[in-house]
């Protein structure tokens, strides 16, 4: 999360006096108790302890390398190759759509409609009419009509399968490849390895509406990567900008003494990072601050939509996944790297018509929007876009025994659309079986998926890693190939 530069300025007069450089001075208010021990309180033990040891020891002082605080880690790093992508768009459906009625057409299930299926649940087929669309011919449903508009933009992996059913796992899964321990999110590993292109804003945006998603912020965290490559969180129902960033403005401090205070503040971290060793929280908690301070006039800008043309808002129109996206694009055209929207409420176990209906309404004309909006600022082609939840349906009748019934989960087949940089569009990869129970052919897993984003904005997922705890980690932990049928 962003931390208020205001917090800071209210803190930095109580340590002390602004100054312009560290004096040693300084330096003196601020001894450790080893450095305080061996001053004063071990006479003639710490004198001929001084003999046996180096006085770097004995003082505390650090390697050189811990002298300097370094450059920003959100600076632009190269990538392991050149890829096509630049930023990335993921928006997230969670609570699993159903790929039966939305990007895997399955005719069989249909004409067997109310019979027993050979597993011995009751055929449901889809309520939703599939056709072919664009020079390709892709088959999407006409819950996504508006979307299938740009058909020979999109790649659809029907192959995808993960390995619990269950939504809090399979979420945080699908966002950090990890079923058990914490580890970090997608956007957390590519700002890590690629840094961010404008300094002024978080590297990795997660826009959501009021609440958490399911998992929480396990989703966009960082783990045991610095604090600094965490998704900043941004409620997008709030009304304005001062709402949706809290503290954005800072109503007390003007912006050159918050620059005096913040300079002061790092000064004395330099101070403690040369008695002791550097930590990470509060060089993270110093970074924050560091990003809040320049946010205070590029966040303003870019999370503000009024600014856009009117027929750009109504492109977009007034749902709240409208909103999200017309930000994502304002992002990643101002050097976000990765941007996050979260579309929660497609958990359909009934009224799977009215329901997915109404859900898919709230998106495809947005979606539809942005592809338009990317394409004809010549972004579409460098800004990696995903869309996708965290596991599909089955194909039978939800067993709960609903009048009108809707789908249960399944783990073992369900659809990822890919579109914009990388990406070859009007592709189709991997099926699943005749019912679209399961993936059968050119099966894709979470992490083939996670290695193929990565791929896309040139990164090695096996060179990609962490060292912690004593061994190195990556995103894809020790499985993930790249899909590149669907590469351009």
């Amino acid at each position: 999360m962003l931390s208020n530069p205001a917090q800071a300025a209210d803190h930095a007069p109580h340590l002390g006096r602004p100054c312009h450089g560290i004096s040693t001075d300084l330096e003196d208010y601020f001894l450790t108790r080893r450095q305080f021990l061996s001053r004063v309180g071990m006479g003639v033990g710490a004198l001929g302890l001084a003999s046996l040891v180096p006085q770097s020891q004995l003082l505390g002082a650090p390697a050189a390398s811990a002298l300097a605080l370094g450059p920003s880690p959100l600076l632009p790093k190269p990538p392991h190759f050149s890829g096509k992508a630049k930023a990335i768009i993921h928006i997230f459906a969670q609570g699993a759509p159903s790929h039966l009625d939305t990007w895997d057409p399955k005719p069989a299930l249909s004409r067997l409609n109310g019979k027993t299926l050979p597993d011995g649940g009751i055929a449901m087929g889809s309520p939703f009419k599939f056709q072919k669309y664009g020079r390709s011919g892709l088959e999407v449903s006409d819950a996504f009509a508006k979307t299938a508009a740009h058909a020979d933009d999109l790649a659809v992996i029907r192959s995808m399968w993960t390995d619990i059913p269950a939504h809090d796992v399979a979420t945080v899964f699908m966002n950090t490849g990890s079923l058990r321990i914490v580890k970090p999110s997608l956007g957390s590993w590519l700002v890590y390895g690629l840094g961010t292109e404008n300094q002024n804003l978080p590297g990795f945006i997660a826009l959501r509406d009021g609440r958490l998603p399911v998992g929480g912020v396990t989703n966009y965290g960082s783990a045991f990567l610095p604090g600094t490559f965490q998704g900043a969180s941004v409620n997008t129902t709030a009304a304005n900008v001062q709402q949706m960033i809290q503290n954005i403005r800072n109503s007390y401090v003007a912006p050159k003494e918050q620059r005096r205070q913040l300079d002061f503040v790092n000064q004395l971290n330099q101070v403690h990072a040369q008695n002791l060793q550097r930590e990470s929280a509060l060089e993270t908690r110093l970074e924050s601050y560091e990003i809040a301070f320049r946010m205070q006039t590029e966040a303003t800008d870019a999370f503000d939509i009024t600014k856009e043309t009117e027929s750009t808002r109504a492109a977009y129109g007034t749902s709240q996944q409208g909103k999200q996206l017309l930000i994502a694009r304002r992002l990643v055209e101002r050097g976000v790297r990765v941007v996050q929207v979260w579309h929660n409420g497609w958990d359909h176990h009934q009224d799977l018509h009215e329901k997915l209906s109404a859900k898919a309404g709230e998106i495809d004309g947005p979606l539809a929007a942005l592809f338009a909006d990317l394409k004809q600022r010549g972004l579409l082609d460098s800004t990696l876009v995903v869309w996708g939840g965290e596991f599909g349906r089955k194909p039978n009748k939800d067993k709960n025994g609903y009048d009108n019934p809707g789908r249960d989960h399944n783990a073992k087949a369900f659809s990822v659309v890919l579109a914009g940089g990388g990406i070859k569009g009007g592709t189709v990869h991997g099926a699943t079986d005749e019912f679209g129970a399961a993936s059968v052919t050119d099966k894709v897993h979470v992490h083939d998926l996670h290695a193929t984003m990565l791929h896309c904005l040139g990164l090695d997922h096996t060179k990609l890693t962490y060292r912690f705890n004593g061994r190195d980690f990556r995103l894809t932990d020790v499985a993930g190939d790249v899909v590149k049928t669907v590469l351009a």
